[in-house]
This record gives structure tokens, C-alpha cells and sequence, in this order.
């Protein structure tokens, strides 16, 4: 049985002191703080109830308004643990914000305790600026992303400086956080 709220406890501590407290995404701290975030633990088990839960909660984002809701992280505690079927989930993940006609308006980010970017190890310690307690879906409106793009001095550079950042820090560094589920 989920603990739905141990879920959302471990994915606000990893929010708040890794990707806020690290500033990994420099935008994140805005509406965090704003309460515009919306924490969705799936039920799922399987990627075909997974796609269900993606589907209503794309829908659930669109029908608010952003100063309400401005983005939503569909967290998936019991589906997709393995990184290459998460990966490949993706697909059917981004052609329903086609079949929504969302596509360019909304995107889906990737967020998996085993992300691995390619070309990398596997413990690689770059690969943890998207590593997540559970496997997560992040939807964003393309509508903020620009705003916030256009707000941040250079934010082609994030992806850069979060490399540094993790470099830095290293794996004990990175343990000492505390930001796996619980």
C-alpha cells in the first residue's frame, strides 16, 4: 500500500534541498514557495494506468489557471522502477500531449531515481541532477518555461552549471542531502 503522504514528504524534501537548495532549477524556488506546485501520486502499477493518470492530470493542469496550479509532478511510486522502461514510456507520454493537442503547450519532464543521461556511468554523479525519489513525470507549461527562460540571464548555461554543481559535491555530498525515499 502507498503511504501517499510519505511520497509527497520525500519528494518536497528532494524539491527543497536539491533542486532548490542546490539550484539545480533556478525557476523551481517561485512556485514552490507560491504553492503553485501540485504533487499527483499515482496508483499505478502498470504504464498503461500510469498513461491514465498522465492523461487526467494534463487535463487537470490545463483547466487551471497558472497563478492556481503552474506545474505538477505526476509521482509514480509503483510503475516503471527500471530506468530503460521509464525511458521508454516516454514516448507514449509525449505522443498524448499530441493526441491532446498540448504539444507546445504543455512539456513532460523526466525525473527517475536511476536517470541516466547518455553517454554517462550509470553512477555518474551528473546524472543526479534529475534523479528523483520515485520515477516522476514533471509537467510544465510552455507559457512559464518562456517567462521564467526569459527572466534568467543565460539559462543555457543551467544545464552547465548543474554539472559543476554535482561535480563539486559528490556522491558523500549528495548522500548527506538525504533526499531518497524514505
Amino acid at each position: 500500500m502507498i503511504n501517499t503522504h510519505q511520497v509527497v514528504a520525500d519528494t518536497v524534501a528532494w524539491l527543497e534541498r536539491a533542486v532548490i537548495g542546490l539550484n539545480l532549477c533556478p525557476f523551481a524556488k517561485g512556485v514552490h514557495v507560491k504553492g503553485q506546485v501540485h504533487y499527483f501520486v499515482s496508483g499505478a502499477t502498470t504504464p498503461q494506468a500510469l498513461l491514465q493518470d498522465l492523461i487526467e492530470e494534463l487535463k487537470s493542469l490545463v483547466a487551471l489557471d497558472a497563478s492556481v496550479r503552474d506545474t505538477t509532478l505526476l509521482i509514480a511510486p509503483e510503475c516503471l522502477q527500471d530506468f530503460l522502461d521509464f525511458n521508454d514510456f516516454l514516448s507514449d507520454a509525449d505522443q498524448a500531449l499530441v493526441d491532446m493537442d498540448l504539444d507546445g503547450v504543455l512539456q513532460i519532464a523526466s525525473l527517475h531515481p536511476q536517470y541516466q543521461f547518455a553517454g554517462t556511468l550509470e553512477d555518474d554523479i551528473t546524472n543526479y541532477t534529475n534523479r528523483s525519489p520515485y520515477p516522476t513525470l514533471h509537467l510544465l507549461r510552455e507559457d512559464s518555461i518562456d517567462r521564467a527562460v526569459a527572466a534568467f540571464p543565460n539559462a543555457e548555461a543551467i544545464f552547465e552549471t548543474n554539472m559543476q554543481t554535482m561535480e563539486q559535491l559528490g556522491q558523500s555530498g549528495w548522500d548527506a542531502l538525504k533526499v531518497g525515499p524514505s
